[in-house]
């Protein structure tokens, strides 16, 4: 086979070079390194939406499992001996464990209430929002739960301390790494 682009008619690579080294075809390869999948909107909204009914589906499992916890410890015998700050403790983290609910199921209403109605992409967009509600919310059902059980457990000035690290642990897990993670990537591709 000939060499140098004789082959096809096209212009002859540049000595020493490969075709499409040169420096007229710099912007295409900066092009090509940042293109990322080759979707229609249509497409890329589908895809978003399945990945985020897949993460909905595993905050919903801890987060009815944590409410039907929190549900049926009204019910025990010992409730009523607890002091008035942890019954207080407990209706809060009842009442965010139920708004916690409410934004995680909430996609999954709002995508069915628009379905047929060509807004996938909105869809998609509000339903995000939903979840990082839900999220948030759910950190503070967590929070609120860890406060009150184990004040109930231990009974000592340590409690606060300890479940303001743990608050802390699970702002860096679900915040804070993504976070950092999103910035140092972006400057990386910038800079590419």
């Amino acid at each position: 086979m000939p060499r140098n682009g004789a082959h096809d008619g096209g212009a002859a690579d540049p000595p020493g070079g490969r075709r499409g080294q040169g420096p007229e075809h710099e912007g295409e390869r900066a092009a090509e390194r940042r293109v990322g999948r080759h979707e229609s909107p249509e497409e890329r909204a589908d895809r978003r939406w399945g990945e985020l009914l897949q993460e909905v589906r595993v905050a919903q499992t801890g987060v009815q499992i944590l409410f039907g916890f929190l549900m049926t410890v009204v019910f025990t015998p010992k409730f009523f001996d607890l002091p008035t700050t942890d019954r207080n403790i407990y209706v809060v983290t009842v009442v965010l464990g139920a708004a916690t609910m409410g934004a995680l199921i909430g996609p999954v209403s709002f995508h069915r209430l628009v379905t047929g109605h060509r807004l996938k992409p909105e869809t998609v967009t509000w339903a995000s929002r939903l979840t990082i509600v839900g999220v948030v919310l759910l950190l503070a059902t967590i929070v609120s739960a860890l406060l009150l059980i184990l004040r109930i457990a231990l009974r000592n000035s340590a409690v606060p301390w300890l479940v303001a690290g743990l608050s802390v642990w699970f702002v860096l897990c679900w915040f804070g790494l993504p976070a950092w993670a999103r910035h140092r990537y972006a400057r990386r591709e910038r800079r590419e």
